[in-house]
């Protein structure tokens, strides 16, 4: 199937905040849970007939491959015709993908789980990529050593347990210090005029600090923490559009191994759909582990630890299903090769 050119495709949508139905109506034809409007893609274009979705996708390296998957047009060579609408924090993402204004989204397994009890129609169809080494510890200069912490900032999720370990890997008792919840963009500033003592953070932003003088104490598989990305959908939409989701994880599967295997070709397709410097991409690269596969049983212990933290803090009121929302075995299931 031919590819559509860059120069007849829409940009990829950009949301900086949090997507309602109202404001979305700028560039969808619907709010609708089960919508799939017929509009063009975003750039990888779709033949005549294709199902056309729209995927959430966060403004880091780490959706490296579904920008990928859009300028090599191989969601199109799957037969589906996305756009990728971008949001500045995963979590936002997920909201509108409940809301109906987008059919699946990409976001980490722990800001996931923290909206479970919320949002009980969400699945987790596979994991994209996972990685140690991507979020980073950073202390404002003159914070000579961790028990020195009094402020750190977060943003609610995968920030905010990455801190919560962090700390207890130093013994030091998290009720010692005091959680600013802030937008990933401010927080290296806020840490440099001295509002916050320290962060854990994704790329860009440990790098953004060090350039304004912070440090980069470790990442968080020094000690011990690690991430995944999951693909999500709904179970309504799921229940009628299951053929389009198989098209999409095919497609990602691809990318993600082409973001493997072509940093600097991953780099340009961020850089050219994100802004993404194409350095910061090539380093996330090296320090991302990127391929699409199925849940295993460490995965699912994971889960469970990470829905014990939200009861533990009080941050749900009840125990997130994770075992309701995690697809086990329906990567193998429905797609060839995987």
């Amino acid at each position: 199937m031919q590819t559509a050119s860059r120069s007849t495709s829409r940009p990829i949508r950009r949301i900086a905040g949090t997507l309602l139905c109202t404001a979305a109506l700028t560039f969808v034809t619907a709010c609708g849970a089960g919508t799939t409007d017929s509009g063009a893609g975003s750039g990888s274009g779709g033949g005549a007939g294709d199902p056309h979705i729209r995927i959430a996708v966060g403004v880091d390296a780490g959706y490296a491959p579904f920008f990928v998957a859009d300028a090599e047009g191989l969601w199109a060579k799957h037969g589906v015709d996305v756009d990728l609408v971008q949001f500045a924090k995963g979590g936002e993402g997920v909201d509108a993908l409940n809301a109906g204004q987008v059919q699946m989204a990409g976001n980490s397994d722990v800001t996931t789980i923290g909206l479970l009890a919320q949002n009980p129609k969400l699945r987790s169809l596979l994991v994209y990529e996972q990685s140690g080494r991507y979020l980073k510890v950073v202390m404002r200069s003159g914070v000579k050593s961790p028990d020195k912490i009094r402020k750190m900032a977060v943003v609610p999720g995968l920030s905010e347990l990455a801190t919560t370990r962090f700390l207890e890997s130093k013994g030091i008792k998290t009720d010692s210090v005091k959680f600013v919840t802030a937008d990933p963009a401010e927080i290296p500033a806020l840490t440099n005029k001295g509002d916050v003592d320290a962060y854990v953070l994704w790329e860009p932003w440990p790098s953004k600090g060090k350039e304004l003088g912070e440090r980069i104490l470790e990442s968080t598989g020094d000690y011990g923490f690690s991430y995944q990305h999951w693909l999500l959908s709904t179970s309504p939409w799921l229940k009628d559009h299951k053929s389009t989701a198989v098209k999409v994880a095919e497609a990602l599967e691809e990318a993600a191994k082409k973001t493997e295997s072509d940093p600097q070709a991953a780099a340009k397709a961020t850089q050219d759909a994100a802004k993404i410097p194409t350095d910061q991409t090539v380093k996330a690269v090296k320090e991302i582990d990127f391929g699409v596969r199925d849940f295993t049983d460490k995965d699912l212990k994971g889960y469970d630890d990470t829905a014990d933290f939200y009861v533990s803090t009080g941050k749900v009121k009840g125990r997130p299903d994770v075992a309701g929302t995690v697809q086990r075995g329906w990567l193998p299931e429905n797609t060839k090769g995987s």
